[in-house]
């Protein structure tokens, strides 16, 4: 089983991830442990990152997911904004990724980012994430409003569903 948490900086992937991880009995990962240096050079400076330098992150991150899925399963919170990414992260599983979408106003996401201690994600970026970011038409979509407990307690009531 692989589960993907997704959504903007400040909405709680990884929380929720660690949450639903430890409830599973399966593996926690952040992707933002899988980026280059370049990348989170360019991201403290709060230069937006491209495409471009997204992709081999995506490749890595695409290739773990399988690995993960071949280990027993796994959780990552990752922001997979745009439905390309998503299909990159998938392309090399042989079975359907759960993707659990959290979305949160931009007030709470801002007032979230200025409480951050010790991140490299300049919270000037937040705009240039809202902005690309791509809600699918799959997967479970949560407003954080609900506290990462009841997130976690609804994704595995439709889990055991499934």
């Amino acid at each position: 089983m692989i589960i993907v948490v997704c959504g903007v900086s400040g909405v709680g992937k990884t929380t929720t991830g660690m949450l639903l991880s430890e409830a599973l009995g399966i593996p926690f990962f952040d992707a933002d442990e899988f980026h280059p240096a370049s990348n989170i050079e360019k991201m403290s400076k709060g230069v937006a990152l491209s495409d471009t330098d997204r992709r081999p992150w995506l490749e890595t991150l695409a290739r773990q997911l399988a690995a993960w899925q071949q280990e027993g399963g796994a959780v990552l919170a990752c922001s997979a904004l745009k439905e390309s990414y998503r299909s990159i992260l998938g392309s090399h599983c042989t079975e359907s990724i759960t993707w659990i979408i959290l979305l949160a106003s931009e007030a709470l996401l801002t007032e979230r980012l200025a409480a951050r201690k010790d991140h490299f994600f300049n919270q000037n970026l937040l705009a240039s994430q809202l902005e690309a970011l791509e809600l699918p038409d799959y997967g479970w979509t949560f407003d954080v409003k609900s506290s990462p407990h009841e997130i976690v307690g609804t994704i595995l009531e439709r889990l055991r569903g499934k």
